[in-house]
């Protein structure tokens, strides 16, 4: 027997597509967003100071949106998944593809180099899409390496690029990239550090990088 549909039922409306780019943490989000790409053109053309700025600052904003979203009392659930979707989509871009292309662009583009960025993409999609059905493992720990870790460590690693030779830290880079990417994936717990004081330590860690490569970038005009 058919199932009899009930007219006092109504549907549930879904929102426009356009109506996201409106949602305050989605907002925080898309301007993380703004700041990768802004870390991919620079490290496209080469300015690699100006590329960690960018990252470190998707970084900040990244941290953010969720922050923003637990203070909305008035979000729906259906809000609430759709922005996770929309984190998870800008986290590829801002954590894998971003670190990926800096390695590529910095080596020359050398295809020895196209594993390790193929690494670092692949492991983001696997660990967001188990992150994206199984959650946090337990009540404030991830498994795996979380995925922003990947940018925090990589604007702290460029800092040392001045002092070493392009095909020194070449190699440096590469392992970087290819042990977080096996990081990202392991079957071990990581504390949940987006919250409390951790995040006044970001926030202080943003504003330290930003000056440091900034430095950089001025001292050599």
């Amino acid at each position: 027997m058919l199932p009899v549909k009930n007219p006092c039922l109504k549907p549930i409306e879904t929102p426009s597509i356009l109506s996201l780019a409106f949602d305050p943490p989605n907002i925080c989000s898309l301007v993380g967003l703004f700041f990768a790409l802004l870390a991919l053109f620079f490290a496209l053309v080469g300015n690699y100071p100006a590329a960690m700025i960018g990252l470190i600052w998707a970084v900040f904003f990244d941290w953010n949106d969720g922050k923003i979203a637990r203070i909305m009392k008035s979000r729906t659930a259906i809000q609430g998944q759709i922005g996770g979707q929309v984190d998870s989509l800008i986290d590829i871009v801002s954590f894998g593809v971003c670190p990926a292309v800096i390695l590529l662009s910095y080596g020359h583009y050398d295809p020895m180099l196209f594993p390790g960025a193929f690494l670092i993409v692949a492991a983001g999609v696997l660990r967001l899409s188990y992150f994206n059905v199984f959650g946090l493992s337990g009540e404030s720990a991830y498994k795996g390496l979380a995925y922003d870790n990947n940018a925090i460590i990589l604007v702290f690693v460029f800092l040392f690029e001045s002092i070493m030779t392009t095909a020194a830290f070449t190699v440096v880079l590469y392992t970087t990239l290819v042990a977080l990417s096996v990081l990202n994936v392991a079957p071990i717990r990581t504390p949940k550090l987006n919250g409390g004081v951790w995040y006044y330590v970001l926030a202080l860690y943003t504003l330290a990088i930003t000056l440091a490569y900034g430095w950089l970038l001025f001292s050599n005009v």
